[in-house]
Order: structure tokens, then sequence, then C-alpha cells
């Protein structure tokens, strides 16, 4: 194992969640790489953002809160994306996505080849697939990461930003696929399979695609995870829910974090429960530390 910290890639979508409350900076793999960050991992955001003030603003706000912004492009052609978000009476959260903007344009460049031959985990989704060109940059990107490199498919089904080809070939690409309980039937019926429960279906989706992990998240009642000869259940964490927008981003990076550090499936469910409740508690997807740390923070979930 190499030392650390291990160099872990966002590669997708960064916007602006336009909320009832104002604005909260986001994007799935954004999420994770600030989530990512704060576990103590060289997290990085690889994505694009226009030349305008939100682009100017995302960069200042990643900045602060201690994320790599070296490998965020800028695009003079379109705008810096953004979702109108609506949240309910639970704290489950709608969207609307706008498009196009910036990050459906990703560029493939001498310097993300780069970034990807020193990845050791690569977290993507099939949103940031939506267009042709970032599509594209992807598949170069996850095919110029090394054989050992951890590449994590994170499903986020959104409008009708996907279909059977972006997921089937993602997951093809993967190592990990996560998704959650509402998407695991719309995607065993998208590629044709019985869908009897959650882990049957994981245990399908892992034998045909040749994954080491499926996780299926199921919000407050925790998750599961299926391994090869394993499987995990967690009960999940109980908290006041704020809202829970990137609680699921977060569990993916402490997933990958406990992975990684070749944690049991126990462990890696646990901790990736509890950092994801933690987000869930707070407002937005990019919540800031107190001054105790993670230590502090995770010892008030429970």
């Amino acid at each position: 194992m190499k030392a650390e910290p291990f160099k872990i890639v966002g590669l997708g979508e960064l916007l602006w969640d336009l909320l009832p409350a104002g604005k909260q900076l986001g994007g799935a793999p954004a999420n994770f790489a600030y989530i990512t960050t704060l576990l103590g991992n060289e997290g990085i955001a690889a994505s694009c953002v226009g030349s305008d003030d939100l682009g100017d603003e995302a960069i200042r706000r990643l900045t602060q809160l201690g994320v790599s912004t070296t490998f965020i492009q800028r695009d003079t052609n379109h705008p810096t994306g953004k979702v109108n978000v609506k949240v309910d009476s639970t704290g489950q959260p709608s969207f609307e996505i706008c498009a196009p903007v910036a990050w459906d344009f990703l560029e493939w460049t001498a310097q993300w080849q780069k970034l990807a031959e020193q990845a050791d985990a690569v977290c993507f989704g099939s949103l940031a697939q939506r267009s042709a060109v970032s599509r594209s940059t992807i598949g170069c990107f996850l095919d110029a990461t090394p054989a050992q490199a951890l590449r994590v498919f994170d499903v986020n089904l959104r409008q009708n930003f996907y279909s059977k080809e972006i997921l089937s070939n993602s997951m093809q690409r993967a190592r990990i696929a996560k998704l959650n309980h509402e998407e695991v039937p719309r995607i065993m019926q998208l590629f044709g399979l019985e869908h009897l429960d959650n882990e049957s279906s994981a245990q399908r989706l892992l034998s045909l695609y040749s994954l080491e992990l499926v996780c299926v998240t199921r919000g407050q009642a925790g998750s599961l995870l299926v391994g090869k000869d394993a499987c995990s259940q967690h009960p999940g964490f109980f908290v006041k829910v704020r809202d829970t927008i990137g609680a699921g981003d977060a569990f993916t990076a402490a997933l990958v974090h406990e992975f990684l550090r070749r944690s049991s499936l126990d462990h890696m469910n646990a901790v990736a429960n509890r950092i994801g409740a933690w987000v869930a508690s707070e407002a937005g997807a990019m919540p800031v530390l107190k001054p105790g740390g993670t230590e502090e923070m995770l010892s008030e979930i429970s």
C-alpha cells in the first residue's frame, strides 16, 4: 500500500445549487472531492466552469474549503452550471438542471492525462456524461488511470440525462458502483433484468459487470454493501435532517477513504453512514467543520 495521502479525483460537474435559502456550491464530484479532503486525502475537483462571476466564486469557494482547483477548466462560451433546487418537508431535494453549461464541455488535455495517470482513485457519475464531449473526456480519463486505481461509478439518475448505454459502459469501467435504493429497480428495468430485492439485484450487477463492490444507500435506513464474498448491512444513524443534498456524495467519499485503507466491509459501511449522516444534519453539501475537526464531527453522530 502506498504512503498516504491518496490522490483522489472527483470528475464531472461543478455547479451552484440555487436553494430557497440561497445558493450553495455543489455537483456530486465536487462534493465528493471536498469530503475526501476533510478526511485527510488529496481531494481534487476536475471540472469546468464558465468565465463568469459564478465561475470565479466557485473557484474561490473551493480554495477556501481546501480543495485543489488546479484542474478546473474555464469555458469562455458556456456559463457556470446552475441547478434550481426545491426541498420538501422531509429534506428531500428535487432538481431542475440547466443545460448546456461549462461542465458539458470538459476538455481532454495533457494536464488531465497526467492527473489521471497519478490518481489513486476517481469518482465519476452519469450526469456529466449527458453531453458527448464530456462523455468522451471522462472515458479518456478513466482509460488513462493506472490498472490498480480505484474507479467508482456513482450513479446519478437526474431528469432524462442518462441512458442504458451510458450506465452499462460506466459500470464496465468501474470497480465499485454506488446507487440509491430508488435507482436500483430503475436500472434493473432499463437493463431488462428482474428486480426482487436490493441484495439480489446488487449481486446480479456485481457478477454481470465484474465489479468488486456494489453499494446501495437507503437514506435514513442506512446502506447495503455487496462484495464478491461478503455483504454488509448498516441501519444508518438517526439525525435531525437539515437537507440531504450531498449526503450520498459524502457516503461515497468515506467509502473510498476506507476501501483504499483495506478496511472491512462492516467498518467501511459504518464510517460511510456516519459521514453521510453528518452532512445530512448540516445545510448544503459542503458543511464546514467545527474547530474540533473530524473527531468532534464524528462524535456528534451516534
